[in-house]
Protein backbone atom coordinates (compact mmCIF):
# COMPACT_ATOMS: atom_id res chain seq x y z
CA UNK A 1 0.00 0.00 0.00
CA UNK A 2 1.11 3.58 -0.62
CA UNK A 3 1.12 5.27 2.79
CA UNK A 4 1.88 8.78 4.01
CA UNK A 5 3.00 9.38 7.60
CA UNK A 6 2.76 12.84 9.15
CA UNK A 7 4.61 13.28 12.43
CA UNK A 8 7.76 11.19 12.78
CA UNK A 9 8.49 11.70 16.48
CA UNK A 10 9.22 9.14 19.18
CA UNK A 11 6.08 7.20 18.31
CA UNK A 12 5.62 7.95 14.63
CA UNK A 13 9.14 7.05 13.53
CA UNK A 14 9.12 3.42 14.71
CA UNK A 15 5.53 2.95 13.51
CA UNK A 16 6.55 4.13 10.03
CA UNK A 17 9.64 1.90 10.13
CA UNK A 18 7.45 -1.14 10.86
CA UNK A 19 5.29 -0.33 7.84
CA UNK A 20 8.39 -0.17 5.63
CA UNK A 21 9.62 -3.48 7.05
CA UNK A 22 6.27 -5.04 6.13
CA UNK A 23 6.77 -4.02 2.48
CA UNK A 24 4.65 -0.89 2.27
CA UNK A 25 5.77 2.25 0.42
CA UNK A 26 5.90 5.11 2.93
CA UNK A 27 6.36 8.86 2.45
CA UNK A 28 6.93 10.94 5.57
CA UNK A 29 6.66 14.56 6.65
CA UNK A 30 7.72 16.07 9.94
CA UNK A 31 8.14 19.76 10.78
CA UNK A 32 11.45 18.96 12.48
CA UNK A 33 12.81 17.38 9.29
CA UNK A 34 13.15 13.95 10.91
CA UNK A 35 14.18 11.16 8.55
CA UNK A 36 13.47 7.46 8.97
CA UNK A 37 15.36 4.76 7.09
CA UNK A 38 13.25 3.49 4.21
CA UNK A 39 10.76 6.37 4.43
CA UNK A 40 10.82 8.89 1.57
CA UNK A 41 11.03 12.37 3.10
CA UNK A 42 8.86 15.08 1.56
CA UNK A 43 8.70 18.79 2.32
CA UNK A 44 4.98 19.33 2.88
CA UNK A 45 1.76 17.72 4.04
CA UNK A 46 0.29 18.06 0.55
CA UNK A 47 3.31 16.31 -1.01
CA UNK A 48 2.91 13.44 1.45
CA UNK A 49 -0.76 13.04 0.53
CA UNK A 50 -0.16 12.75 -3.23
CA UNK A 51 -0.77 9.14 -4.28
CA UNK A 52 -1.34 7.94 -0.71
CA UNK A 53 -4.10 5.42 -0.15
CA UNK A 54 -3.83 5.88 3.59
CA UNK A 55 -2.47 8.85 5.56
CA UNK A 56 -1.43 8.31 9.17
CA UNK A 57 -0.83 11.18 11.56
CA UNK A 58 0.80 11.19 15.01
CA UNK A 59 0.61 14.73 16.40
CA UNK A 60 0.96 16.52 19.76
CA UNK A 61 -2.49 18.09 20.27
CA UNK A 62 -5.87 18.96 18.82
CA UNK A 63 -4.91 22.41 17.56
CA UNK A 64 -2.06 20.98 15.47
CA UNK A 65 -4.31 18.16 14.25
CA UNK A 66 -6.87 20.70 13.03
CA UNK A 67 -4.19 22.71 11.20
CA UNK A 68 -2.77 19.56 9.58
CA UNK A 69 -6.19 18.39 8.38
CA UNK A 70 -6.89 21.85 6.94
CA UNK A 71 -3.97 21.18 4.56
CA UNK A 72 -4.36 17.44 4.27
CA UNK A 73 -8.03 17.04 3.38
CA UNK A 74 -7.93 19.19 0.19
CA UNK A 75 -4.77 17.39 -0.96
CA UNK A 76 -5.84 13.82 -0.20
CA UNK A 77 -6.58 11.36 -2.99
CA UNK A 78 -10.20 10.45 -3.71
CA UNK A 79 -11.09 7.35 -1.68
CA UNK A 80 -8.15 7.67 0.69
CA UNK A 81 -8.42 6.88 4.39
CA UNK A 82 -7.11 9.31 7.02
CA UNK A 83 -5.96 7.59 10.19
CA UNK A 84 -5.09 9.82 13.13
CA UNK A 85 -3.20 8.07 15.94
CA UNK A 86 -2.64 11.19 18.06
CA UNK A 87 -4.09 11.57 21.53
CA UNK A 88 -6.23 14.72 21.40
CA UNK A 89 -9.50 16.08 22.76
CA UNK A 90 -12.64 14.27 21.66
CA UNK A 91 -14.17 17.29 19.92
CA UNK A 92 -11.11 17.86 17.71
CA UNK A 93 -11.25 14.21 16.65
CA UNK A 94 -14.92 14.53 15.74
CA UNK A 95 -14.44 17.81 13.90
CA UNK A 96 -11.60 16.62 11.65
CA UNK A 97 -13.51 13.46 10.82
CA UNK A 98 -16.46 15.60 9.76
CA UNK A 99 -14.09 17.64 7.59
CA UNK A 100 -12.85 14.44 5.96
CA UNK A 101 -16.37 13.08 5.49
CA UNK A 102 -17.44 16.30 3.77
CA UNK A 103 -14.65 15.70 1.25
CA UNK A 104 -15.69 12.07 0.65
CA UNK A 105 -12.76 10.60 2.59
CA UNK A 106 -12.71 7.74 5.08
CA UNK A 107 -11.27 8.59 8.49
CA UNK A 108 -10.62 7.21 11.96
CA UNK A 109 -9.36 8.48 15.28
CA UNK A 110 -7.16 5.67 16.59
CA UNK A 111 -4.99 6.66 19.57
CA UNK A 112 -2.63 3.99 20.86
CA UNK A 113 -1.52 2.35 24.07
CA UNK A 114 1.87 0.74 24.52
CA UNK A 115 4.32 3.62 24.51
CA UNK A 116 7.61 3.86 22.65
CA UNK A 117 8.42 0.20 23.29
CA UNK A 118 5.12 -0.88 21.79
CA UNK A 119 5.64 1.35 18.77
CA UNK A 120 9.09 -0.12 18.13
CA UNK A 121 8.00 -3.70 18.74
CA UNK A 122 4.77 -3.47 16.76
CA UNK A 123 2.73 -4.38 19.83
CA UNK A 124 0.53 -1.30 20.20
CA UNK A 125 -3.17 -1.44 21.01
CA UNK A 126 -5.30 0.82 18.79
CA UNK A 127 -8.60 2.29 20.01
CA UNK A 128 -10.51 3.30 16.90
CA UNK A 129 -13.48 5.57 16.34
CA UNK A 130 -15.15 5.95 12.95
CA UNK A 131 -17.13 4.06 10.34
CA UNK A 132 -17.05 0.30 9.78
CA UNK A 133 -15.70 0.93 6.27
CA UNK A 134 -12.78 2.99 7.56
CA UNK A 135 -11.93 0.44 10.23
CA UNK A 136 -12.00 -2.40 7.69
CA UNK A 137 -9.75 -0.39 5.36
CA UNK A 138 -7.16 0.29 8.08
CA UNK A 139 -7.26 -3.12 9.78
CA UNK A 140 -4.31 -4.65 7.86
CA UNK A 141 -2.13 -1.73 8.96
CA UNK A 142 -3.18 -2.12 12.59
CA UNK A 143 -1.97 -5.71 12.36
CA UNK A 144 1.46 -4.48 11.23
CA UNK A 145 1.89 -1.72 13.82
CA UNK A 146 0.18 -3.39 16.75
CA UNK A 147 -1.13 -6.51 18.38
CA UNK A 148 -4.75 -5.45 18.85
CA UNK A 149 -7.25 -2.98 17.43
CA UNK A 150 -10.64 -2.35 19.01
CA UNK A 151 -13.37 -0.57 17.04
CA UNK A 152 -14.85 1.47 19.88
CA UNK A 153 -17.62 3.24 17.99
CA UNK A 154 -18.21 6.33 15.89
CA UNK A 155 -15.96 9.39 15.50
CA UNK A 156 -14.31 10.35 18.78
CA UNK A 157 -14.88 6.97 20.43
CA UNK A 158 -11.21 6.06 20.16
CA UNK A 159 -10.18 9.22 22.01
CA UNK A 160 -12.88 8.59 24.61
CA UNK A 161 -11.52 5.10 25.26
CA UNK A 162 -7.94 6.39 25.47
CA UNK A 163 -8.60 9.07 28.07
CA UNK A 164 -10.73 6.73 30.19
CA UNK A 165 -8.00 4.08 30.07
CA UNK A 166 -5.22 6.50 30.96
CA UNK A 167 -7.17 8.12 33.77
CA UNK A 168 -7.57 4.64 35.27
CA UNK A 169 -3.87 3.93 34.67
CA UNK A 170 -2.84 7.11 36.50
CA UNK A 171 -5.06 6.35 39.48
CA UNK A 172 -3.84 2.74 39.72
CA UNK A 173 -0.19 3.81 39.44
CA UNK A 174 -0.59 6.33 42.25
CA UNK A 175 -2.27 3.63 44.33
CA UNK A 176 0.62 1.24 43.66
CA UNK A 177 3.15 3.90 44.60
CA UNK A 178 1.26 4.75 47.79
CA UNK A 179 1.13 1.08 48.80
CA UNK A 180 4.89 0.65 48.26
CA UNK A 181 5.66 3.87 50.09
CA UNK A 182 3.49 2.82 53.04
CA UNK A 183 5.15 -0.61 53.09
CA UNK A 184 8.54 1.11 53.24
CA UNK A 185 7.48 3.22 56.21
CA UNK A 186 6.12 0.14 57.97
CA UNK A 187 9.34 -1.78 57.41
CA UNK A 188 7.76 -4.29 55.02
CA UNK A 189 10.07 -5.67 52.33
CA UNK A 190 9.06 -4.48 48.85
CA UNK A 191 9.48 -7.91 47.30
CA UNK A 192 7.22 -9.46 49.96
CA UNK A 193 4.58 -6.81 49.24
CA UNK A 194 4.83 -7.57 45.53
CA UNK A 195 4.55 -11.32 46.16
CA UNK A 196 1.29 -10.72 48.05
CA UNK A 197 -0.28 -8.04 45.84
CA UNK A 198 0.59 -9.70 42.54
CA UNK A 199 -1.38 -12.81 43.47
CA UNK A 200 -4.23 -11.32 45.48
CA UNK A 201 -6.94 -8.69 45.32
CA UNK A 202 -4.54 -5.76 44.87
CA UNK A 203 -3.47 -7.19 41.50
CA UNK A 204 -3.24 -4.51 38.79
CA UNK A 205 -1.16 -3.79 35.70
CA UNK A 206 0.66 -0.90 37.37
CA UNK A 207 2.03 -3.24 40.04
CA UNK A 208 2.32 -6.56 38.22
CA UNK A 209 3.65 -5.54 34.82
CA UNK A 210 5.09 -2.06 35.43
CA UNK A 211 6.11 -2.07 39.08
CA UNK A 212 7.29 1.40 40.12
CA UNK A 213 9.88 -0.05 42.55
CA UNK A 214 13.28 -0.96 41.05
CA UNK A 215 14.36 -4.58 41.36
CA UNK A 216 10.83 -5.83 41.95
CA UNK A 217 8.73 -7.66 39.37
CA UNK A 218 9.39 -7.64 35.61
CA UNK A 219 11.80 -5.10 34.10
CA UNK A 220 10.26 -1.63 34.03
CA UNK A 221 11.43 2.01 33.74
CA UNK A 222 12.06 1.94 37.50
CA UNK A 223 15.00 -0.39 36.76
CA UNK A 224 16.46 2.21 34.38
CA UNK A 225 16.44 5.26 36.66
CA UNK A 226 12.86 5.98 35.53
CA UNK A 227 13.83 6.77 31.96
CA UNK A 228 10.41 7.16 30.40
CA UNK A 229 8.39 4.51 28.72
CA UNK A 230 5.59 7.03 29.25
CA UNK A 231 6.70 10.38 30.60
CA UNK A 232 4.89 12.08 33.47
CA UNK A 233 4.28 15.16 31.33
CA UNK A 234 2.42 12.99 28.79
CA UNK A 235 0.35 11.42 31.54
CA UNK A 236 -0.52 14.94 32.70
CA UNK A 237 -1.62 15.81 29.16
CA UNK A 238 -3.95 12.79 29.01
CA UNK A 239 -5.32 13.49 32.47
CA UNK A 240 -6.03 17.05 31.39
CA UNK A 241 -8.01 15.72 28.43
CA UNK A 242 -9.94 13.38 30.71
CA UNK A 243 -10.90 16.20 33.05
CA UNK A 244 -11.85 18.47 30.15
CA UNK A 245 -14.13 15.73 28.83
CA UNK A 246 -15.53 15.02 32.29
CA UNK A 247 -16.46 18.67 32.73
CA UNK A 248 -18.14 18.79 29.32
CA UNK A 249 -20.42 15.83 30.12
CA UNK A 250 -20.80 16.51 33.88
CA UNK A 251 -19.08 13.27 34.91
CA UNK A 252 -17.83 13.11 38.50
CA UNK A 253 -14.19 11.91 38.50
CA UNK A 254 -12.75 12.84 41.92
CA UNK A 255 -9.83 10.40 41.76
CA UNK A 256 -9.06 11.47 38.22
CA UNK A 257 -9.07 15.09 39.34
CA UNK A 258 -6.74 14.37 42.26
CA UNK A 259 -4.41 12.33 40.02
CA UNK A 260 -4.24 15.34 37.72
CA UNK A 261 -3.23 17.57 40.63
CA UNK A 262 -0.49 15.15 41.74
CA UNK A 263 1.01 14.81 38.26
CA UNK A 264 0.81 18.59 37.83
CA UNK A 265 2.92 18.96 40.98
CA UNK A 266 5.37 16.36 39.72
CA UNK A 267 5.79 18.24 36.45
CA UNK A 268 6.03 21.61 38.22
CA UNK A 269 8.83 20.18 40.37
CA UNK A 270 10.86 19.41 37.25
CA UNK A 271 10.18 15.66 37.08
CA UNK A 272 7.99 15.68 33.99
CA UNK A 273 10.65 14.03 31.85
CA UNK A 274 10.78 10.98 34.13
CA UNK A 275 8.49 8.00 33.72
CA UNK A 276 5.07 8.45 35.28
CA UNK A 277 5.91 5.63 37.71
CA UNK A 278 8.48 7.96 39.31
CA UNK A 279 5.52 9.21 41.35
CA UNK A 280 6.98 6.77 43.91
CA UNK A 281 10.04 9.01 44.32
CA UNK A 282 7.86 12.04 44.96
CA UNK A 283 5.76 10.25 47.58
CA UNK A 284 8.88 8.95 49.34
CA UNK A 285 10.17 12.51 49.71
CA UNK A 286 6.99 13.77 51.39
CA UNK A 287 6.95 14.07 55.16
Amino acid sequence: MNIAFIGLGNMGAPMAANLVAAGHSVKGFDVAGVSVEGVQSVDSIAAAAVGAELVISMLPNGAILRSVYAELVPAAEVGACLLDCSTVDVQSARDVQQLAANAGLLSLDAPVSGGIGGAAGGTLTFMAGGSDAAFTFAKPLFDVMGQKAVHCGEAGAGQSAKICNNMLLAVSMIGSCEAINLADKLGLDRQKLFDVVSTSSGYCWSMNAYCPAPGVGPQSPADNDYQPGFAAVLMLKDLGLSQQAAEQVSADTPLGAHATELYQKMVDEGQGDKDFSAMLLRLAQQA
